[in-house]
């Protein structure tokens, strides 16, 4: 069976992308060479236009060979053909006196939004390299009356620093807005499978209750007939005796059947329920985990929202994990708002961290390992996002001592009115016997 090392790693960039955009450079190159051409700038025609035959007959042969993935290592060996192709035209049309120098920097950005750190650092070394050989060993053009196109030397060093500059802040840039991107778009995985776990919880109750529901009566009709038949069957021992246990185990049938009907009608009927009962269904899992848990509340009737549950129990769970011995969950109702608020006499949030509490993998307040997700600095992200998503404001601070969170809703958003639950499953009474 494959493990989780076995799934292939998404392709850092498609090589149909880095052709488009070779394409669109070889346009652009050609185009340059042919207005300077027309212009009348002396340059080294031949090797010039060889290159550009290179990036051509690169990109051919990929279109046809057959399609394969792009490894980070293929995709580097690209951008590095790219990044030898521009520099090596660069230093052959005047250097750091070409203006359209600029250009040298596009391998190293797209490495830095596809390729790891690492990487990223080769290819960024290897365009300032190149980029200062272009400058020291650049071939300059010349106008269309012989003069030799020179830029001055402080006005080439400045260029050329402009340059180094530009590769470290567009290659730091993108790396690190294409590693937030990643990191949030993992974070909101995290979060469906989370939402969408605790809804495929809440509808199996359902379904447990309706089918102990729907079962209840024909259980009751073979109780029936099996009681009738051990009667009937009084004079043969053997058959009366099978009677019996057809009976027996359709009682037992019902048993069961009441459990699990009263377990899945907690679920269903729930989806509106006061909220003291929102807050226990949400705290139950950490009851036993050493800190001791207080619930305060009183308030009204309230979604049971498998989101909200999920969200709150995170919490719960954060505040757990910190406390040294006690967790406080309190309610307040307060002109059309409802306000619970999760407070441990733990740490609380280190100060640095307090305007980025919620923020997808952030360095936690202790080094805690979880066996789940939320080890990964997910929990308190999730818990964030379900919460907003159902119209909720949440403030984290510092409680003195231990950290508190607030969870604000309009009271009109979360208020809901209480349902009936289903009726109860037939009784197997002595009467049917």
């Amino acid at each position: 069976m494959a493990g989780p090392m076995d799934t292939p790693k998404a392709e850092p960039i498609r090589m149909r992308t880095l052709v488009l955009l070779r394409w669109f450079a070889i346009g652009g190159q050609m185009a340059a060479v042919i207005v300077a051409w027309m212009m009348g700038i002396g340059f080294l025609k031949t090797p010039i236009i060889l290159l550009i035959a290179a990036s051509i007959t690169m990109n051919l042969w990929l279109f046809l060979r057959p399609p394969k993935r792009t490894s980070p290592g293929r995709a580097v060996r690209q951008l590095s053909f790219d990044l030898v192709q521009i520099s090596t035209l660069m230093a052959l049309t005047g250097g750091m006196a070409n203006p359209f120098a600029l250009l040298v920097l596009a391998p190293v950005t797209i490495a830095a939004a596809s390729l790891n750190g690492r990487q990223v650092l080769a290819l960024g070394l290897a365009t300032v390299a190149l980029i200062s050989v272009a400058a020291v060993f650049g071939v300059p053009l010349r106008a269309p009356d012989g003069e030799i196109l020179r830029m001055e030397p402080i006005l080439a060093l400045g260029h050329w620093v402009a340059l180094v500059i530009g590769v470290v802040f567009f290659a730091g840039y993108a790396h690190r807005v294409t590693a937030e991107l990643s990191d949030t778009s993992g974070a909101l995985f995290a979060t469906q499978m989370a939402l969408s776990r605790e809804q495929r919880l809440q509808h199996l109750g359902g379904v447990v209750a309706a089918a102990a529901h729907e079962m209840g009566t024909p259980l009751a009709t073979i109780k029936l007939i099996a009681g009738e038949l051990a009667d009937e069957l009084r004079d043969r021992p053997d058959l009366h005796a099978d009677a019996i246990a057809l009976r027996d185990s359709a009682d037992r049938c019902a048993a069961i059947l009441r459990s699990m009907g009263r377990a899945g009608k907690d679920d269903l009927h729930m989806r509106a329920a006061p909220l003291r009962a929102v807050l226990e269904d949400a705290a139950s899992p950490h009851a036993d985990r050493g800190p001791l848990i207080e619930i305060h509340a009183e308030g009204p009737v309230i979604h049971r929202d498998p989101a909200i549950i999920h969200a709150l129990r995170n919490l719960i769970q954060n505040a757990v994990d910190f406390a040294e011995s006690r967790v406080v969950i309190e309610t307040q109702v307060t002109q059309g708002t409802l306000v619970v608020t999760v407070r441990d006499d733990g740490p609380g949030y280190p100060p640095h961290l307090l305007s980025r509490i919620g923020d997808p993998y952030l360095t936690r307040r202790a080094e805690a390992q979880r066996g789940s997700y939320e080890g990964m600095g997910l929990g308190l992200f999730i818990a964030k996002t379900l919460l907003e998503r159902s119209g909720a404001r949440l403030t984290f601070a510092n409680g003195g001592p231990g950290a508190m969170v607030s969870v604000r809703w309009p009271l009109d958003r979360i208020r809901a009115q209480d349902r009936m639950a289903l009726a109860h499953n037939p009784t197997f009474g002595t009467g049917l016997s």
